[in-house]
């Protein structure tokens, strides 16, 4: 097996030359992380073969245009030096990414608790792990926004972008990349205000204002009362936000590819 891999090794740099060998690897190693990260490129949905062809694919076609004028070292050391810059240059872009859609599946795990769904709970076929309804429809829909506005383009593009920022042969600053990433990871729960905020307020209001009528006639059953009403009224308010939450998607992938790209400064 290992002369098989070292026959097939030698073959390619034969046919391709080195330089383009090491090229192809490194991109690939920077365009992985977003297979594993990255809205709708690291759903669950995706089959991993059509993954690893895409993965190649871009690779194929990003490392000759970034590598035209490159001069890449040759030694062992030097190569996993590289190797290890790129993943952590593609993971910080890609974790910046999935952020957003991390946001938008803790606004419908906020609201699910409010409401009450979060007593029964579904398989999130986005991430493959255990949410309730609101969470897993939030993610879906999130899912739609972001095809439909062609957010796979931009990640794509901001991913081409980020070579004109951090070169195959450069490194990041490490301060910025781990700032950034602390950036993101604590906006989560911002962002998810800013998404489920309108529906919990009336929510809320709507406890208040069965409270306030417990009070006044102590024989009603408020709880036979305000559950269904809760239900009926989440619901409503839940498809009335949705065109603002798909325009809150549509400003924060465009933010956040820029940010990405702030973030990913040579050191």
């Amino acid at each position: 097996m290992g002369s098989q891999l070292q026959q097939s090794a030698q073959t390619l740099v034969t046919e391709f030359g080195e330089q383009r060998v090491l090229a192809f690897f490194l991109v690939l190693a920077r365009i992985s992380p977003l297979f594993l990260l990255a809205p709708l490129f690291s759903s669950k949905m995706v089959q991993p073969r059509v993954k690893s062809v895409l993965a190649v694919g871009l690779a194929v076609g990003i490392s000759p245009i970034v590598a035209a004028d490159t001069r890449l070292p040759t030694d062992v050391l030097a190569i996993a030096g590289l190797l290890g810059k790129e993943l952590l240059v593609g993971s910080a872009f890609a974790y910046t990414l999935a952020a957003t859609f991390a946001a938008i599946s803790v606004a419908g795990s906020f609201l699910d608790t409010t409401i009450g769904f979060s007593y029964g709970s579904l398989v999130d076929p986005v991430n493959g792990n255990q949410a309730a309804v609101l969470s897993t429809a939030y993610s879906m829909i999130g899912l739609l926004v972001f095809i439909a506005i062609g957010g796979d383009a931009w990640v794509i593009k901001g991913l081409a972008k980020t070579y004109d920022v951090v070169g195959l042969v450069q490194y990041p600053s490490l301060n910025h990349v781990v700032t950034g990433a602390t950036a993101a990871f604590t906006g989560i729960f911002t962002a998810a205000l800013q998404v489920a905020g309108p529906v919990l307020l009336a929510l809320i209001l709507t406890d208040a204002a069965f409270g306030m009528v417990t009070r006044v006639v102590p024989t009603l059953n408020a709880f036979q009362v305000a559950v269904p009403a809760k239900v009926v009224l989440g619901l409503l308010l839940v498809g009335a936000s949705m065109p603002f939450v798909a325009n809150w998607l549509g400003a924060s992938l465009q933010e956040d590819v820029r940010s990405a790209l702030e973030t990913l400064r040579i050191g």
